[in-house]
């Protein structure tokens, strides 16, 4: 039961590290998307603090959203590509 769980973990982490899962910008999005919650209720309600602090919480997670794909994702690629640069 403990080799099939650890086996488990071992896939998923795995499966996180590739291009092809995108998991990493994902932090990123949900902070972006919870700023635009607070954005919303603050402009309904009236209350211009909160819609304040939203724009600013969703603006940064929409920022840090794009560091991390770079981070996660681009850079592997382009690693990769330089090391095949490399060989010829």
């Amino acid at each position: 039961m403990t080799v099939k769980i650890g086996a488990r973990l071992a896939q998923a982490v795995q499966f996180a590290r590739q291009e092809e899962g995108h998991a990493g910008p994902l932090p990123g999005m949900v902070i972006g998307a919870a700023g635009m919650v607070a954005l919303g209720i603050g402009a309904a309600g009236d209350t211009g603090w909160l819609a304040l602090v939203g724009g600013i919480v969703a603006g940064v997670g929409f920022v840090a959203s794009s560091v991390l794909h770079h981070i996660k994702v681009e850079y592997e690629v382009f690693k990769r590509l330089d090391e095949l640069e490399k060989r010829k």
